[in-house]
């Protein structure tokens, strides 16, 4: 029996871990397509259109681009603003994608940041994302409260010199629960989110309501709770001057009792993992 679950999770794990890699591959064919003059909301559809080429027909939420002193959410103060705009890219500025597509039933939630040419503070801001990557980990595994690890990471990236910026996101939160959603060919969208991932979403808040967990982790009393057993779409977000960087990804937690099999990152080889050991 324990073999037979252990082969159903490392299923069910293959097939999140292969729709995130295909978000990241379109967000690195995407970026490579970036040129100056090309707005938000380009580059919002060309994701878009890149992963409907590929069979995406649902979506967490639809593709997102920032562009500029907007990877930092500079003057962000009501949810419309997160959206694509006919901002352009121009030479040396920095950008992110950010995507969460459904596919075969799986959803990811990724960002990729990068910069059109250089751009040394978003440099430096990627290379001080990967002690966020490693904090988070241990402190997962060692349980500690969400939210007590949310104050750990405002801790370090004040250390760093950088302001934390995934507080502007609604609610503060620097990840998510995802799960599967059922596979439809076609799923209506409220405000760019789809309404199937949005029910789960619900149904976990109101199951967590009533167990004492919240599948929003953020800076909040209702994060006030160790790791919840889930898949996690977790994004760190710095910001310096009107630059900005993260990277989100999904964390997994177990109960199991081997620290190591508690809690591990789904992929190791994706764009900011390896930038970091290259970097090395």
């Amino acid at each position: 029996m324990a073999t037979a679950v252990a082969g159903e999770l490392a299923a069910e794990l293959r097939g999140f871990r292969e729709v995130q890699r295909l978000a990241y591959t379109c967000a690195e064919a995407v970026a490579a397509q970036l040129k100056p003059g090309v707005t938000e909301r380009e580059a919002a559809r060309m994701q878009r259109v890149w992963l409907r080429e590929r069979g995406v027909r649902d979506w967490f939420h639809l593709p997102f681009a920032w562009f500029g002193d907007r990877t930092a959410f500079a003057g962000f103060r009501i949810p419309l603003q997160f959206f694509p705009t006919d901002r352009r890219l121009e030479p040396g500025m920095p950008f992110i994608l950010d995507m969460a597509p459904v596919h075969k039933g799986f959803t990811a939630d990724i960002g990729y940041s990068g910069s059109l040419g250089p751009n040394p503070v978003q440099d430096r801001l990627l290379a001080d994302l990967e002690a966020h990557r490693e904090l988070i980990l241990r402190e997962v595994r060692e349980r500690r409260s969400l939210r007590e690890i949310y104050e750990d990471v405002d801790r370090l990236m004040t250390r760093q010199g950088c302001a934390n910026r995934h507080r502007a996101y609604p609610f503060g939160v620097i990840a998510h629960k995802v799960d599967r959603v059922k596979e439809r060919s076609w799923s209506p969208r409220l405000f760019g989110f789809g309404t199937q991932s949005l029910k789960g979403l619900a149904s976990d808040a109101l199951r967590g309501h009533r167990e004492g967990w919240s599948p929003l982790w953020s800076p909040y009393t209702f994060s006030d709770h160790p790791p919840r057993p889930g898949l996690w779409a977790v994004e760190p977000h710095l910001g310096f001057r009107g630059t900005g960087a993260k990277f989100e990804e999904i964390l997994v937690v177990t109960d199991s009792r081997d620290p190591e099999q508690s809690a591990f990152w789904l992929d190791d080889d994706l764009p900011h993992v390896r930038r970091w050991a290259e970097d090395k």
